[in-house]
Protein backbone atom coordinates (compact mmCIF):
# COMPACT_ATOMS: atom_id res chain seq x y z
CA UNK A 1 0.00 0.00 0.00
CA UNK A 2 2.48 2.75 0.85
CA UNK A 3 4.72 1.36 -1.77
CA UNK A 4 2.10 2.45 -4.81
CA UNK A 5 1.18 5.77 -2.88
CA UNK A 6 5.31 7.07 -3.41
CA UNK A 7 5.30 5.60 -6.68
CA UNK A 8 2.04 7.69 -7.50
CA UNK A 9 4.07 10.97 -5.89
CA UNK A 10 6.89 10.18 -7.63
CA UNK A 11 4.90 9.86 -11.11
CA UNK A 12 3.02 13.24 -10.20
CA UNK A 13 6.43 15.24 -9.87
CA UNK A 14 7.73 13.57 -12.95
CA UNK A 15 4.42 15.17 -14.51
CA UNK A 16 5.03 18.83 -12.95
CA UNK A 17 8.20 19.35 -13.77
CA UNK A 18 7.53 18.17 -17.41
CA UNK A 19 4.45 20.82 -17.79
CA UNK A 20 6.87 23.44 -16.28
CA UNK A 21 9.35 22.80 -18.89
CA UNK A 22 6.85 22.35 -21.37
CA UNK A 23 5.64 25.77 -20.67
CA UNK A 24 8.37 27.90 -19.84
CA UNK A 25 11.39 26.84 -22.00
CA UNK A 26 9.97 26.16 -25.55
CA UNK A 27 8.09 29.14 -25.60
CA UNK A 28 9.91 31.51 -24.11
CA UNK A 29 12.25 30.14 -26.99
CA UNK A 30 10.03 30.64 -29.40
CA UNK A 31 8.70 34.38 -28.24
CA UNK A 32 12.27 35.56 -28.34
CA UNK A 33 12.74 34.35 -31.63
CA UNK A 34 9.91 35.95 -32.90
CA UNK A 35 10.32 38.91 -31.50
CA UNK A 36 14.26 39.86 -31.99
CA UNK A 37 13.89 38.15 -35.79
CA UNK A 38 12.37 41.62 -36.98
CA UNK A 39 13.69 43.84 -34.00
CA UNK A 40 15.70 47.06 -35.05
CA UNK A 41 18.08 48.07 -31.70
CA UNK A 42 18.32 51.73 -34.10
CA UNK A 43 14.88 52.00 -34.18
CA UNK A 44 12.73 54.44 -31.24
CA UNK A 45 9.59 52.35 -30.34
CA UNK A 46 6.94 54.57 -31.23
CA UNK A 47 3.73 54.03 -33.02
CA UNK A 48 4.21 57.30 -34.40
CA UNK A 49 7.24 59.23 -35.61
CA UNK A 50 6.11 62.40 -33.78
CA UNK A 51 5.43 61.38 -30.95
CA UNK A 52 7.92 61.98 -27.99
CA UNK A 53 8.46 58.49 -25.98
CA UNK A 54 8.35 59.22 -22.30
CA UNK A 55 10.99 57.42 -20.40
CA UNK A 56 10.13 57.42 -16.40
CA UNK A 57 13.32 58.10 -14.52
CA UNK A 58 14.44 57.70 -11.05
CA UNK A 59 17.19 57.39 -8.93
CA UNK A 60 18.46 55.07 -5.91
CA UNK A 61 21.33 55.81 -3.43
CA UNK A 62 22.55 53.42 -1.68
CA UNK A 63 25.97 54.70 -0.55
CA UNK A 64 28.15 58.20 -0.34
CA UNK A 65 31.35 56.62 -0.62
CA UNK A 66 33.62 60.19 -1.15
CA UNK A 67 33.75 63.56 -1.27
CA UNK A 68 37.50 65.09 -2.63
CA UNK A 69 36.83 68.67 -1.81
CA UNK A 70 40.54 69.08 -3.11
CA UNK A 71 39.58 67.86 -7.06
CA UNK A 72 35.58 68.59 -6.23
CA UNK A 73 34.48 65.24 -7.16
CA UNK A 74 31.69 63.40 -5.24
CA UNK A 75 31.26 59.47 -5.61
CA UNK A 76 28.49 57.57 -5.08
CA UNK A 77 26.69 54.08 -5.44
CA UNK A 78 23.22 54.15 -6.59
CA UNK A 79 20.91 51.86 -8.97
CA UNK A 80 19.31 53.87 -11.71
CA UNK A 81 15.73 53.36 -12.86
CA UNK A 82 14.20 53.61 -16.38
CA UNK A 83 10.63 52.51 -17.36
CA UNK A 84 9.97 53.19 -21.07
CA UNK A 85 7.17 51.34 -23.29
CA UNK A 86 8.28 49.43 -26.86
CA UNK A 87 5.93 49.06 -29.12
CA UNK A 88 7.72 46.48 -30.96
CA UNK A 89 7.90 43.96 -27.40
CA UNK A 90 4.51 43.48 -27.01
CA UNK A 91 2.41 39.73 -26.94
CA UNK A 92 -0.45 38.00 -26.10
CA UNK A 93 0.72 35.81 -23.15
CA UNK A 94 -2.16 33.48 -24.01
CA UNK A 95 -0.42 32.19 -27.61
CA UNK A 96 3.07 31.32 -25.69
CA UNK A 97 2.30 29.50 -23.14
CA UNK A 98 1.52 32.17 -20.40
CA UNK A 99 4.51 33.79 -20.59
CA UNK A 100 4.24 37.14 -19.50
CA UNK A 101 7.70 38.59 -18.99
CA UNK A 102 11.11 38.27 -20.45
CA UNK A 103 14.65 39.41 -19.33
CA UNK A 104 16.93 40.26 -22.81
CA UNK A 105 20.22 41.62 -22.65
CA UNK A 106 20.47 45.58 -23.41
CA UNK A 107 22.75 45.42 -26.64
CA UNK A 108 19.64 43.16 -28.03
CA UNK A 109 17.13 46.03 -27.21
CA UNK A 110 16.79 49.89 -28.43
CA UNK A 111 17.14 51.72 -24.70
CA UNK A 112 17.37 55.29 -24.46
CA UNK A 113 21.18 56.80 -24.08
CA UNK A 114 20.79 57.93 -20.89
CA UNK A 115 23.68 59.42 -19.14
CA UNK A 116 24.82 61.69 -16.31
CA UNK A 117 26.09 64.69 -18.13
CA UNK A 118 28.67 65.85 -15.32
CA UNK A 119 30.34 62.97 -14.71
CA UNK A 120 34.04 62.86 -13.93
CA UNK A 121 35.19 59.41 -14.52
CA UNK A 122 37.38 58.41 -16.72
CA UNK A 123 34.99 55.93 -19.01
CA UNK A 124 32.13 58.81 -18.37
CA UNK A 125 29.50 55.87 -18.30
CA UNK A 126 29.83 53.84 -14.46
CA UNK A 127 26.60 51.72 -15.17
CA UNK A 128 26.84 47.68 -15.17
CA UNK A 129 24.75 47.01 -17.76
CA UNK A 130 22.06 44.17 -16.69
CA UNK A 131 19.36 42.58 -18.07
CA UNK A 132 16.22 44.52 -19.43
CA UNK A 133 12.84 43.29 -18.05
CA UNK A 134 10.23 43.08 -20.47
CA UNK A 135 6.69 42.51 -20.27
CA UNK A 136 3.91 41.24 -22.70
CA UNK A 137 2.50 44.61 -23.19
CA UNK A 138 5.71 46.47 -23.78
CA UNK A 139 6.44 47.99 -20.59
CA UNK A 140 10.67 47.47 -20.01
CA UNK A 141 12.44 48.21 -16.85
CA UNK A 142 16.31 48.49 -16.77
CA UNK A 143 17.23 49.11 -13.76
CA UNK A 144 21.40 48.72 -13.97
CA UNK A 145 23.76 49.81 -10.47
CA UNK A 146 26.91 51.81 -10.36
CA UNK A 147 29.70 53.56 -8.93
CA UNK A 148 29.07 57.40 -10.31
CA UNK A 149 31.79 59.88 -10.10
CA UNK A 150 29.88 63.62 -11.03
CA UNK A 151 31.92 66.85 -10.51
CA UNK A 152 30.36 68.82 -7.58
CA UNK A 153 31.10 72.82 -6.59
CA UNK A 154 32.47 72.46 -3.28
CA UNK A 155 32.03 75.36 -1.09
CA UNK A 156 33.92 75.10 1.92
CA UNK A 157 33.64 78.57 3.61
CA UNK A 158 32.16 77.58 6.67
CA UNK A 159 33.79 74.11 7.26
CA UNK A 160 34.01 72.25 9.26
CA UNK A 161 30.58 73.13 10.05
CA UNK A 162 29.18 73.17 5.70
CA UNK A 163 26.08 71.80 3.49
CA UNK A 164 26.94 71.24 0.06
CA UNK A 165 24.51 70.48 -2.86
CA UNK A 166 26.21 68.53 -5.19
CA UNK A 167 24.03 67.18 -8.62
CA UNK A 168 23.38 64.35 -10.93
CA UNK A 169 22.45 65.39 -13.64
CA UNK A 170 20.78 62.58 -16.17
CA UNK A 171 19.96 63.02 -19.39
CA UNK A 172 19.49 61.79 -23.03
CA UNK A 173 22.57 62.51 -25.31
CA UNK A 174 21.46 62.15 -28.52
CA UNK A 175 17.31 62.94 -28.37
CA UNK A 176 16.19 65.86 -27.81
CA UNK A 177 12.87 66.48 -25.85
CA UNK A 178 10.50 66.33 -29.01
CA UNK A 179 11.67 62.80 -29.50
CA UNK A 180 12.65 61.45 -25.89
CA UNK A 181 10.34 63.05 -22.47
CA UNK A 182 12.02 62.44 -19.52
CA UNK A 183 9.77 62.22 -16.70
CA UNK A 184 10.41 61.88 -12.99
CA UNK A 185 8.97 58.81 -11.49
CA UNK A 186 8.40 60.05 -8.08
CA UNK A 187 7.25 63.69 -6.79
CA UNK A 188 9.52 62.71 -3.98
CA UNK A 189 12.99 62.71 -6.08
CA UNK A 190 15.63 60.00 -5.11
CA UNK A 191 14.71 56.97 -3.52
CA UNK A 192 16.27 56.72 -0.04
CA UNK A 193 15.10 53.68 1.09
CA UNK A 194 18.13 51.45 1.38
CA UNK A 195 20.79 54.46 1.84
CA UNK A 196 23.58 53.28 3.82
CA UNK A 197 24.57 55.81 6.61
CA UNK A 198 27.93 57.95 5.72
CA UNK A 199 30.72 58.57 9.16
CA UNK A 200 31.78 61.97 7.87
CA UNK A 201 28.85 63.28 5.92
CA UNK A 202 24.79 63.04 6.88
CA UNK A 203 22.37 63.31 3.95
CA UNK A 204 19.63 66.04 4.27
CA UNK A 205 17.55 64.61 0.75
CA UNK A 206 17.56 64.25 -2.45
CA UNK A 207 15.34 66.22 -4.70
CA UNK A 208 14.52 65.83 -7.92
CA UNK A 209 13.51 67.78 -10.73
CA UNK A 210 13.27 68.06 -14.94
CA UNK A 211 14.69 70.75 -16.76
CA UNK A 212 14.12 71.66 -20.16
CA UNK A 213 17.24 73.55 -21.98
CA UNK A 214 17.79 74.56 -25.00
CA UNK A 215 21.50 74.66 -25.99
CA UNK A 216 23.90 77.22 -28.12
CA UNK A 217 24.65 74.11 -30.14
CA UNK A 218 21.56 73.25 -31.14
CA UNK A 219 17.72 74.47 -31.18
CA UNK A 220 15.49 71.82 -30.05
CA UNK A 221 15.23 72.00 -26.40
CA UNK A 222 16.94 68.82 -24.34
CA UNK A 223 15.02 67.29 -21.24
CA UNK A 224 17.39 66.30 -18.15
CA UNK A 225 16.76 65.17 -14.46
CA UNK A 226 18.69 66.52 -11.90
CA UNK A 227 19.12 65.39 -8.33
CA UNK A 228 20.53 67.66 -5.98
CA UNK A 229 22.01 65.58 -3.37
CA UNK A 230 22.16 67.95 0.09
CA UNK A 231 24.50 66.46 2.48
CA UNK A 232 25.53 68.00 5.92
CA UNK A 233 29.19 67.77 7.66
CA UNK A 234 29.37 65.64 10.60
CA UNK A 235 30.90 68.21 12.80
CA UNK A 236 31.99 65.58 15.90
CA UNK A 237 35.17 64.74 14.95
CA UNK A 238 36.50 67.90 13.82
CA UNK A 239 35.39 69.72 17.17
CA UNK A 240 36.91 67.21 19.56
CA UNK A 241 39.90 66.74 17.61
CA UNK A 242 40.44 70.18 16.56
CA UNK A 243 38.89 72.96 18.20
CA UNK A 244 39.40 71.96 21.25
CA UNK A 245 42.81 71.19 20.90
CA UNK A 246 43.46 75.08 19.70
CA UNK A 247 41.63 76.18 22.61
CA UNK A 248 43.29 74.25 24.85
CA UNK A 249 46.90 75.24 23.24
CA UNK A 250 45.54 78.77 22.84
CA UNK A 251 44.95 78.56 27.41
CA UNK A 252 48.12 77.90 28.51
CA UNK A 253 49.69 80.71 26.26
CA UNK A 254 47.28 82.91 28.51
CA UNK A 255 48.43 80.96 31.60
CA UNK A 256 52.05 82.04 30.66
CA UNK A 257 50.95 86.03 31.58
CA UNK A 258 50.22 84.76 35.04
CA UNK A 259 54.46 83.39 35.36
CA UNK A 260 56.54 85.72 37.40
CA UNK A 261 59.15 87.65 35.22
CA UNK A 262 61.83 86.40 37.60
CA UNK A 263 61.23 83.11 36.81
CA UNK A 264 63.13 82.84 33.88
CA UNK A 265 60.73 80.91 32.07
CA UNK A 266 58.24 83.15 30.52
CA UNK A 267 59.54 83.55 27.39
CA UNK A 268 60.76 80.37 27.29
CA UNK A 269 57.36 78.69 27.56
CA UNK A 270 55.86 81.30 25.09
CA UNK A 271 57.80 80.09 22.44
CA UNK A 272 57.29 76.41 23.22
CA UNK A 273 53.52 76.97 23.03
CA UNK A 274 54.27 78.81 19.75
CA UNK A 275 56.06 75.95 18.60
CA UNK A 276 53.67 73.16 19.61
CA UNK A 277 50.62 75.41 18.03
CA UNK A 278 52.49 75.70 14.79
CA UNK A 279 53.16 71.97 14.52
CA UNK A 280 49.63 71.49 15.66
CA UNK A 281 48.70 73.73 12.69
CA UNK A 282 50.87 71.79 10.01
CA UNK A 283 49.28 68.34 10.90
CA UNK A 284 45.93 70.07 10.55
CA UNK A 285 46.75 71.41 6.90
CA UNK A 286 46.41 68.00 5.78
CA UNK A 287 42.54 67.60 7.01
CA UNK A 288 41.49 70.79 5.52
CA UNK A 289 40.30 70.97 2.25
CA UNK A 290 43.01 72.11 -0.30
CA UNK A 291 41.33 74.63 -2.27
CA UNK A 292 41.83 78.53 -2.72
CA UNK A 293 38.58 79.59 -3.60
CA UNK A 294 37.88 80.49 0.04
CA UNK A 295 39.07 80.32 3.35
CA UNK A 296 37.28 78.37 5.48
CA UNK A 297 36.09 78.96 8.72
CA UNK A 298 38.29 76.62 10.57
CA UNK A 299 41.32 78.41 9.08
CA UNK A 300 40.23 81.76 10.15
CA UNK A 301 39.94 80.20 13.62
CA UNK A 302 43.51 78.82 13.77
CA UNK A 303 44.77 81.75 12.50
CA UNK A 304 43.46 84.01 15.19
CA UNK A 305 44.45 82.03 17.40
CA UNK A 306 48.28 81.53 16.01
CA UNK A 307 48.13 85.57 15.71
CA UNK A 308 47.14 85.92 19.40
CA UNK A 309 49.99 83.91 20.82
CA UNK A 310 52.67 85.06 18.50
CA UNK A 311 51.38 88.55 20.21
CA UNK A 312 51.53 87.09 23.45
CA UNK A 313 55.22 86.12 23.25
CA UNK A 314 55.66 89.73 21.20
CA UNK A 315 54.29 91.14 24.60
CA UNK A 316 56.16 88.80 26.93
CA UNK A 317 59.36 90.06 25.74
CA UNK A 318 57.73 93.81 26.28
CA UNK A 319 56.86 92.89 30.14
CA UNK A 320 60.41 91.22 30.43
CA UNK A 321 61.70 94.50 29.22
CA UNK A 322 60.40 96.47 31.58
CA UNK A 323 61.25 93.93 34.58
CA UNK A 324 65.15 94.08 34.00
CA UNK A 325 65.16 98.06 33.05
CA UNK A 326 67.15 100.01 35.64
CA UNK A 327 67.07 103.78 36.78
CA UNK A 328 70.58 104.36 34.88
CA UNK A 329 69.61 103.58 31.56
CA UNK A 330 66.07 103.92 31.07
CA UNK A 331 64.14 106.74 32.42
CA UNK A 332 60.46 106.19 32.97
CA UNK A 333 58.69 109.06 30.17
CA UNK A 334 55.24 110.64 31.88
CA UNK A 335 53.09 108.65 29.66
CA UNK A 336 54.07 105.75 30.57
CA UNK A 337 53.85 106.53 34.45
CA UNK A 338 50.33 108.01 33.36
CA UNK A 339 49.05 105.08 31.70
CA UNK A 340 50.72 102.10 33.25
CA UNK A 341 51.19 103.25 37.11
CA UNK A 342 47.92 105.18 37.55
CA UNK A 343 44.67 104.79 34.94
CA UNK A 344 45.76 100.76 33.98
CA UNK A 345 45.32 99.48 37.86
CA UNK A 346 43.04 101.56 38.62
CA UNK A 347 40.71 100.19 35.57
CA UNK A 348 42.07 96.62 36.32
CA UNK A 349 41.70 97.11 39.87
CA UNK A 350 45.22 96.11 40.92
CA UNK A 351 46.67 97.52 44.36
CA UNK A 352 50.15 98.60 45.16
CA UNK A 353 51.83 97.82 48.25
CA UNK A 354 52.11 101.53 50.31
CA UNK A 355 50.12 102.98 47.99
CA UNK A 356 46.07 103.27 47.36
CA UNK A 357 45.24 103.87 43.92
CA UNK A 358 42.11 105.65 42.90
CA UNK A 359 40.61 108.23 40.87
CA UNK A 360 41.28 110.75 43.33
CA UNK A 361 44.86 110.13 44.26
CA UNK A 362 45.99 110.05 40.62
CA UNK A 363 43.90 113.26 40.06
CA UNK A 364 45.82 114.60 43.56
CA UNK A 365 49.32 113.14 42.14
CA UNK A 366 49.16 114.62 39.16
CA UNK A 367 48.31 118.37 40.62
CA UNK A 368 50.96 117.58 43.14
CA UNK A 369 53.67 117.46 40.43
CA UNK A 370 52.04 120.36 38.33
CA UNK A 371 52.65 122.54 41.88
CA UNK A 372 56.52 121.26 42.45
CA UNK A 373 57.19 121.83 38.69
CA UNK A 374 56.37 125.67 39.15
CA UNK A 375 58.66 125.81 42.67
CA UNK A 376 61.82 124.23 41.12
CA UNK A 377 61.26 127.00 38.29
CA UNK A 378 61.01 129.52 40.91
CA UNK A 379 64.30 128.76 42.75
CA UNK A 380 67.30 126.74 41.70
CA UNK A 381 68.93 124.28 43.59
CA UNK A 382 72.46 126.38 42.90
CA UNK A 383 70.92 129.03 44.34
CA UNK A 384 70.56 127.40 47.92
CA UNK A 385 73.55 126.11 47.82
CA UNK A 386 75.08 129.82 47.39
CA UNK A 387 72.34 131.09 50.10
CA UNK A 388 73.96 128.57 52.86
CA UNK A 389 77.46 129.35 51.49
CA UNK A 390 77.07 133.22 52.35
CA UNK A 391 75.69 132.56 55.70
CA UNK A 392 78.73 130.85 56.72
CA UNK A 393 81.46 133.33 55.06
CA UNK A 394 79.70 136.13 56.50
CA UNK A 395 80.87 136.07 60.56
CA UNK A 396 84.81 135.18 59.33
CA UNK A 397 84.72 138.48 56.92
CA UNK A 398 83.32 140.60 59.78
CA UNK A 399 85.66 139.49 62.52
CA UNK A 400 88.61 139.71 60.27
CA UNK A 401 87.30 143.68 59.43
CA UNK A 402 87.52 144.45 63.19
CA UNK A 403 91.25 144.05 63.11
CA UNK A 404 91.98 147.22 61.05
CA UNK A 405 91.91 149.71 64.49
CA UNK A 406 95.57 151.06 64.88
CA UNK A 407 96.77 151.90 68.21
CA UNK A 408 99.30 150.56 71.31
CA UNK A 409 97.02 150.16 73.46
CA UNK A 410 95.25 147.29 71.42
CA UNK A 411 97.56 145.76 70.26
CA UNK A 412 97.45 142.87 72.98
CA UNK A 413 93.82 143.03 72.73
CA UNK A 414 94.09 142.58 68.68
CA UNK A 415 96.49 139.74 68.43
CA UNK A 416 93.91 138.24 70.76
CA UNK A 417 91.28 138.85 68.76
CA UNK A 418 93.72 137.66 65.65
CA UNK A 419 94.30 134.44 67.13
CA UNK A 420 90.83 134.08 67.60
CA UNK A 421 89.76 134.78 64.63
CA UNK A 422 92.09 131.98 62.90
CA UNK A 423 90.72 129.54 65.45
CA UNK A 424 87.19 130.53 64.61
CA UNK A 425 88.10 130.39 60.47
CA UNK A 426 89.15 127.00 61.00
CA UNK A 427 86.39 125.76 63.20
CA UNK A 428 83.74 127.49 59.82
CA UNK A 429 86.08 125.78 57.54
CA UNK A 430 85.76 122.01 58.86
CA UNK A 431 82.13 122.87 59.10
CA UNK A 432 81.74 123.84 55.78
CA UNK A 433 83.29 120.39 54.48
CA UNK A 434 81.16 118.29 57.03
CA UNK A 435 78.10 120.35 55.53
CA UNK A 436 78.99 119.25 51.95
CA UNK A 437 80.00 115.27 53.34
CA UNK A 438 76.57 115.13 54.12
CA UNK A 439 75.03 116.93 51.27
CA UNK A 440 76.98 114.47 49.72
CA UNK A 441 75.67 111.17 51.72
CA UNK A 442 72.17 113.07 51.42
CA UNK A 443 72.33 113.40 47.74
CA UNK A 444 73.41 109.66 47.09
CA UNK A 445 70.33 108.36 49.71
CA UNK A 446 67.88 110.24 47.60
CA UNK A 447 69.26 109.32 44.07
CA UNK A 448 69.24 105.60 45.52
CA UNK A 449 66.21 105.84 46.85
CA UNK A 450 64.79 107.52 43.70
CA UNK A 451 66.63 105.01 41.69
CA UNK A 452 64.68 101.94 44.15
CA UNK A 453 61.74 103.66 43.12
CA UNK A 454 61.99 104.13 39.36
CA UNK A 455 62.66 100.21 39.49
CA UNK A 456 60.02 99.52 41.31
CA UNK A 457 57.91 101.54 39.19
CA UNK A 458 59.09 99.70 36.23
CA UNK A 459 58.61 96.08 37.84
CA UNK A 460 54.89 97.04 38.82
CA UNK A 461 54.70 98.51 35.23
CA UNK A 462 55.72 95.37 34.02
CA UNK A 463 53.08 93.73 35.65
CA UNK A 464 50.14 95.80 34.51
CA UNK A 465 50.95 94.88 31.10
CA UNK A 466 50.87 91.34 32.35
CA UNK A 467 47.55 91.84 33.62
CA UNK A 468 46.13 93.59 30.93
CA UNK A 469 47.29 91.43 28.17
CA UNK A 470 46.16 88.20 30.36
CA UNK A 471 42.24 90.43 30.22
CA UNK A 472 42.30 91.12 26.72
CA UNK A 473 43.37 88.17 25.21
CA UNK A 474 41.02 85.91 27.35
CA UNK A 475 38.51 88.48 25.70
CA UNK A 476 39.91 87.62 22.42
CA UNK A 477 40.22 84.01 22.65
CA UNK A 478 36.36 83.62 24.08
CA UNK A 479 35.22 85.36 21.31
CA UNK A 480 37.04 84.17 18.73
CA UNK A 481 35.53 81.38 19.43
CA UNK A 482 32.23 82.26 20.44
CA UNK A 483 32.10 84.19 16.78
CA UNK A 484 33.11 81.22 14.84
CA UNK A 485 30.52 79.10 16.95
CA UNK A 486 27.74 80.98 16.20
CA UNK A 487 28.85 81.78 13.19
CA UNK A 488 28.15 78.51 12.11
CA UNK A 489 25.09 77.27 10.13
CA UNK A 490 25.14 74.42 12.68
CA UNK A 491 27.68 73.53 15.54
CA UNK A 492 27.36 69.76 16.38
CA UNK A 493 25.77 66.93 13.96
CA UNK A 494 26.19 63.61 14.91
Amino acid sequence: MYFVMDLYLIVLCLLVIYIKDSLQGPHEKRLLNNLLATYNTLERPVANESDPLEVKFGLTLQQIIDVDEKNQILTTNAWLNLEWNDYNLRWNDSEYGGVRDLRITPNKLWKPDVLMYNSADEGFDGTYHTNIVVKNNGSCLYVPPGIFKSTCKIDITWFPFDDQHCEMKFGSWTYDGNQLDLVLNSDDGGDLSDFITNGEWYLIGMPGKKNTITYQCCPEPYVDITFTIQIRRRTLYYFFNLIVPCVLISSMALLGFTLPPDSGEKLTLGVTILLSLTVFLNLVAETLPQVSDAIPLLGTYFNCIMFMVASSVVLTVVVLNYHHRTADIHEMPPWIKSVFLQWLPWILRMGRPGRKITRKTIILSNRMKELELKERSSKSLLANVLDIDDDFRHPCSGISGSTTAIGGSVFTRLTTVEEQNASSGCTHKDLHHILKELQFITNRMKKADEEAELISDWKFAAMVVDRFCLFVFTLFTIIATVTVLLSAPHIIVQ
